[in-house]
């Protein structure tokens, strides 16, 4: 069982444990032994960031990790996730590192690692790399630790190789587009990106502090773009996260779509045009009933897996899929891209929309979602509210109530120390009862 590592890399508050500098370090040099494990050679390592202020003591105290096992560090600075992914590769480095904790608050940050190949870890490589936090390990000979030096056009690269993910005839000219960046990585990449394929650019959330990342704005807060979108008069709004790589997108009306929404657009293109590999979209659980009933009439189907882009991505890679993602707004397109990358899925909306002649409204409202009502429970560090009998009881008993008529699912976050409880039902009533009755129980047994 892995204790550090959760569904996507290590994440907490800042200077709070595991997210504090020393245990940063550690982790730096456990990682730098696992991927150095033959003495010959040259190793690189190329480490990302977003704009947390907290960002500049993990990328240090990673580099003195790192470097004390013979790595030597290529420091990209701040860049979305999945232009980590693109150096690792394009590099060839032995493994990428990204400073982040997504959508997170600015309080919080995370470390992700990608393997030589660009994708992240396994389950079974953190593992392994945890059990040598815990044992220890021995750093290189004086003569032996590596070097840091920054690479400064990573941004340019990345954004070469996502223009280039579109047709070289297609601009987006005559298009304006709202484009929220969340105060995060992609607040320089994103609207430079747009405007060099033509668009007019309205940014929003491209003002970082080092402390507002993610604060009223971006994919998981996407007010303020929506009201941009309605107040210039553009036709679309692209709301990316913290880190890069999701996105949600806002049609010319100020109305919100999801990337369930996004996913069936681009399933229904692909597959029209013979693209989509395997006749199927991989998606997690948490992807909405509606999504599932649309893909079934296109005659495609939907692979669920277990939260998280990585699982997502595993899929895709054992299958043979090549478009997966998560109704929270990853879009993996492995044709492409190694992980989420939330501009190029929004740069592929914009397309649809230059090619069709559509606007926003019509093309990302493909199916008419199953009602659907999340909430959140809070619980403390060593509760386990999941495994009492009162809890499971009240789960069991919706689940009961739910038969037939809609469906469940209770699970604990990997990024944050919620409970997440999640229902879908076309009866109203039944949905925020059975909903209502599983937080209820869970809040009481977490405070008793």
């Amino acid at each position: 069982m892995r204790k550090l590592f959760g569904t996507d890399g290590v994440r907490g508050q800042a200077n709070t444990a595991p997210m504090t500098a020393d245990m940063a370090l550690r982790i730096g040099a456990a990682a730098g032994r696992y991927f150095r494990r033959d003495a010959g050679g040259v190793h690189r390592v190329v480490i990302g960031k977003d704009t947390r202020l907290s960002g500049y003591m993990f990328e240090n105290a990673l580099t003195a990790g790192l470097t004390s096992t013979g790595m030597n560090v290529l420091l990209l600075g701040p860049v979305p996730t999945p232009c980590v992914g693109l150096m690792t590769r394009s590099m060839r480095a032995d493994l990428g590192v990204m400073i982040s904790a997504s959508h997170n608050p600015a309080e919080d940050n995370g470390i992700k690692f990608f393997g030589p190949d660009g994708f992240k870890l396994s389950d079974q490589a953190e593992t392994e790399i945890e059990a040598l936090i815990e044992s220890g390990v021995e750093p290189a000979q004086a003569a032996n630790i590596g070097r840091a030096k920054r690479i400064d056009d990573a941004r340019f690269r990345y954004g070469e190789r996502v223009k280039s993910s579109l047709p070289r005839d297609l601009r987006l000219d005559g298009l304006k587009v709202v484009v929220d960046c969340a105060n995060g990585a992609a607040y320089r990449a994103a609207p430079e990106i747009l405007w060099e394929l033509g668009a007019e650019v309205v940014p929003v959330g491209t003002s970082p502090d080092g402390l507002n990342i993610n604060r009223g704005c971006g994919s998981t807060q996407p007010q303020a773009a929506a009201e941009a979108v309605v107040a210039h008069g553009a036709h679309v709004g692209i709301c990316l996260d913290g880190d890069a790589d999701r996105v949600i997108l806002i049609d010319e009306t100020g109305a919100v779509a999801d990337g369930d929404q996004v996913m069936a657009l681009l399933a229904a293109r692909w597959a029209a045009e013979g693209q989509l590999a395997g006749g199927a979209l991989v998606a997690t659980v948490m992807s909405n009933l509606g999504l599932e009933r649309f893909l079934a009439d296109q005659g495609l189907r939907l692979e669920r897996t277990g939260v998280g882009d990585r699982y997502v991505v595993e899929r895709m890679r054992e299958g043979g899929f090549n478009l997966g993602g998560e109704q929270s707004g990853h879009i993996v397109m492995s044709d492409h891209a190694t992980t989420g990358d939330g501009l190029m899925a929004g740069l592929q909306v914009l397309a649809e929309m230059v090619r069709s002649g559509q606007p926003a409204s019509a093309l990302l409202r493909q199916f008419e979602p199953v009602p659907q009502l999340l909430k959140n429970v809070r619980f403390s560090k060593g509760q386990a509210p999941l495994e009492m009998a009162s809890v499971q009881s009240a789960i069991t008993a919706a689940e009961t109530a739910l038969d037939g008529k809609g469906r469940l699912l209770i699970r604990k976050s990997g990024t944050e120390p919620l409970i997440r409880v999640m229902a879908e039902s076309e009866d109203a009533a039944l949905l925020t009862r059975t909903v209502d009755s599983v937080v209820e129980a869970v809040a009481d047994a977490v405070s008793a």
